[in-house]
């Protein structure tokens, strides 16, 4: 972002990034907890200019997180207590995911034992070799874009950290350590919308994605 501001307290609509992504959990039925990851040094600065401006109530920890995103992830599961039945995981910076898919994902998790959401891929997908080559052009077919949330019956997704951890493993996303402890995961349709912030043209897009949502909005009251 070339910011000194870390991207999940940019502002999105003059409010933090962050915190139009924890309102939609804060807003669902189905979310009873909130276990807030964050950089060690943003502990308080989070508690008090995000979880108590804004009346996050949910939110029952901030917790450090690690050096990798997955080292993070570890440390939210570790002050999970066994009287959770599902976990679901979502990045912070994906300020567009709707209640809908949130609860879509508990509801199929809960069923299917680990979710992920995803979108199909539109673009033709080519793989090379060291020197740019084409090796071969993949079909679009069976090609999705992993997205979150990534939702996981308790016992499924701490088994998976377990083993990772143990291997001294890392993989790209939640979803591929449930893969490889050997268990299958549900794809679900989540939105082309639904995308991470994470660069200056991305914050555009959300602007443009934010300013939609504002018009929609408005128009529904004059229809």
């Amino acid at each position: 972002m070339q910011s000194s501001l870390s991207k999940q307290y940019l502002l999105l609509n003059g409010i933090p990034i962050l915190v139009h992504t924890l309102k939609v959990f804060q807003n669902s039925s189905m979310v009873h907890d909130i276990f807030l990851v964050v950089p060690p040094g943003d502990i308080e600065f989070v508690k008090q200019s995000i979880v108590h401006k804004y009346g996050i109530s949910k939110v029952s920890r901030v917790l450090p997180g690690g050096q990798e995103r997955q080292d993070s992830v570890k440390n939210g599961l570790d002050a999970v207590g066994d009287d959770y039945d599902i976990v679901i995981i979502h990045d912070g910076v994906r300020p567009f995911i709707s209640e809908e898919l949130v609860h879509l994902a508990i509801l199929e998790a809960s069923r299917e034992g680990a979710v992920t959401a995803g979108i199909p891929v539109k673009d033709t997908v080519k793989t090379v070799d060291q020197e740019g080559w084409i090796v071969e052009t993949l079909s679009r077919d069976r090609l999705w874009l992993t997205q979150t949330p990534q939702a996981f019956k308790r016992e499924v997704i701490k088994k998976a950290y377990m083993l990772a951890s143990h291997d001294h493993y890392y993989g790209t996303d939640d979803a591929m350590l449930v893969e490889r402890a050997g268990i299958h995961v549900k794809m679900l349709s989540g939105s082309y919308d639904n995308i991470k912030v994470t660069t200056k043209e991305d914050l555009l897009l959300a602007e443009g994605f934010m300013k939609k949502k504002k018009d929609l909005h408005e128009n529904r009251f004059w229809i």
